[in-house]
């Protein structure tokens, strides 16, 4: 990995674990007072990282070339539908729920934020995506996934990148999920599963990174406060579809197209 990536992981870490840890020492009782907000505030630590070594790195030539892949929009009807699926597998799992529970009571689960109860499931969807999807995406799949996709296998860079943005949740374990072998594992499972999957809608879009944004805030507006059959039945759907986009298309590319790297124009020297 080059310097420059373990620059970026570093300083993602960093800003975000700046709002994570003290939730964290608050949830085991080191600390008091800690807004429960800032646990969505730690989403925008791999924006911020991302746009500061752009503009460090390239300048404004730099960020108009970031930008252009975050508004990235002309990817056909068929992409933008695969950008939303989350939203199509949480209706599915629900309808089955109805078949089986006699209720719809799963359906409410969608677009729900915790830290911000007052808003109805359309605000809550649209909060997902301009928080877990914009503030993550720009940077994991904006600024890291190219750049190891210029090293790296397809598949090869979303283990890596999986296993890192996985890590990166860390403090989250000691007070927002469930704290115990099994949910870890299965946490870290479905995070590199879902890094493969952007993966292969990143380069299947031409690097466009709003597509990521979209699927990521979609995902996290089905799962994040659900019930846990339905969380746990969407993810395995993720890893589904990683299995099958080996199998279609293979470990280099993980997607119809080339991988999406970025070139040296921009970066000329210091990668």
């Amino acid at each position: 990995m080059s310097r420059i990536l373990v620059f970026y992981f570093v300083l993602a870490y960093f800003l975000s674990w700046c709002a994570y840890v003290p939730l964290a020492l608050q949830g085991q009782g080191l600390l008091s007072g800690v807004p429960h907000w800032l646990h969505l505030a730690a989403g925008y630590g791999p924006l911020l990282a991302a746009f500061i070594l752009t503009a460090w790195m390239g300048g404004l030539a730099g960020l108009r070339e970031l930008f252009g892949r975050l508004t990235h929009w002309r990817i056909g009807w068929i992409w933008l539908t695969a950008a939303l699926s989350p939203l199509a597998v949480f209706g599915v799992v629900v309808l089955v729920m109805r078949l089986v529970t006699g209720t719809w009571q799963a359906v409410t689960g969608f677009g729900r934020v915790a830290e911000l109860p007052g808003l109805n499931w359309a605000a809550g969807w649209l909060a997902w995506i301009l928080i877990s999807g914009l503030g993550e995406e720009t940077g994991w799949r904006g600024f890291a996934l190219p750049r190891l996709q210029a090293r790296y296998s397809a598949r090869d860079a979303s283990f890596i990148l999986g296993l890192l943005w996985a890590g990166w949740h860390a403090p989250a374990f000691f007070y927002n999920y469930e704290l115990s072998l099994f949910s870890v594992l299965a946490f870290v499972v479905g995070i590199v599963a879902g890094a493969m999957v952007l993966t292969w809608l990143y380069n299947s879009t031409g690097g466009s990174v709003l597509a990521t944004i979209l699927w990521h805030g979609t995902y996290n507006a089905a799962v994040a406060d659900s019930e846990g059959a339905v969380a746990a039945a969407i993810t395995v759907a993720v890893i589904l579809a990683f299995v099958l986009s080996v199998r279609r298309y293979g470990p280099e590319t993980l997607s119809p197209r080339e991988k999406q790297v970025l070139g040296t124009a921009i970066h000329p020297k210091k990668e």
